[in-house]
């Protein structure tokens, strides 16, 4: 079971493009298609691995691992998922100066793009189903979206807005 958590990991971490929202459907549908994980147990690591810092992927790919097969199991798990894209990034440094020149790798990237923006659209939209999470409740990531990308307003405005917003709702709002 060890090395199948590395190359089910190291697959993922392979053929992801698009950085670790990216990873979600994947790392979603083999470990709980493969009976390693419920959904609900999954999500529980998502959500836990969205409020530690560091990389998205490389959180879930550890808390995986280490519910599956303890230290061991998560060093696995983060190694498949960090290793193909470091030695990819490897290989492009190596060639960067041929790469940067060549019209159709630029032409590969852009048409990429839908793609990105489908794979992080995805876990978005199966985790709000997955929590039952009402249209309203949606209302206020798509504000924030919307106020980043056509407003140009800064996600530090954002978040702290979101901060205070929270802090108001949780000790006035909530107990009335």
């Amino acid at each position: 079971m060890f090395w199948r958590l590395f190359f089910t990991f190291a697959r993922i971490g392979m053929f992801t493009i698009g950085g670790g929202y990216a990873m979600v459907p994947l790392i979603e549908r083999d470990v709980v298609n493969k009976g390693w994980l419920s959904k609900e147990e999954f999500l529980d690591i998502f959500a836990i691995a969205q409020s530690m810092p560091g990389v998205f992927a490389v959180n879930i790919a550890i808390f995986v691992g280490y519910k599956l097969k303890g230290i061991p199991g998560s060093i696995l798990c983060a190694l498949g998922t960090i290793l193909p894209s470091f030695l990819i990034i490897l290989l492009i440094a190596l060639f960067f100066t041929q790469i940067q020149e060549n019209v159709w790798v630029e032409k590969i990237f852009k048409a990429l793009r839908p793609a990105v923006v489908a794979l992080i659209a995805v876990p978005c939209i199966t985790t709000a189903k997955a929590l039952k999470l009402s249209y309203k409740t949606l209302l206020i990531p798509i504000a924030a979206a919307l106020l980043i990308w056509k407003g140009g307003v800064s996600p530090i405005w954002i978040i702290l807005l979101a901060i205070a917003g929270g802090l108001i709702y949780g000790l006035y709002l909530k107990k009335n």
